[in-house]
């Protein structure tokens, strides 16, 4: 039974990890929303985006920001557009990150 205990938890562990490489297509969405909180430890921006047509409603949640130099570039309170990166397996990161005009 621990075996199979352990089994799970590293399939579960590996099901779940954003940061490993994309396997299979990667689609592209564009996204424009508004930072509400950065957390570098993680590199992840929570932005309040606007909805994805064809892929999601409008949400505030956090995305890994691929680039190091994007991520220290970005300001809470900022308009921001940019790309959403999305594999087959639904890992994400975003990417080309510019402020909103």
């Amino acid at each position: 039974m621990k075996t199979f205990a352990v089994a799970f938890s590293l399939l579960l562990v590996m099901a779940c990890s954003r940061h490993s490489a994309p396997t299979g297509p990667v689609r592209h969405y564009a996204l424009t929303g508004k930072i509400v909180a950065l957390d570098e430890k993680h590199q992840t921006a929570t932005i309040d985006a606007a909805a994805i047509p064809n892929y999601m409603e409008a949400m505030t949640m956090d995305y890994p920001i691929e680039s190091k130099d994007d991520f220290r570039a970005l300001k809470v309170g900022e308009n921001i557009t940019g790309t959403l990166d999305v594999a087959s397996d639904e890992t994400y990161t975003l990417t080309h990150i510019k402020p909103a005009p």
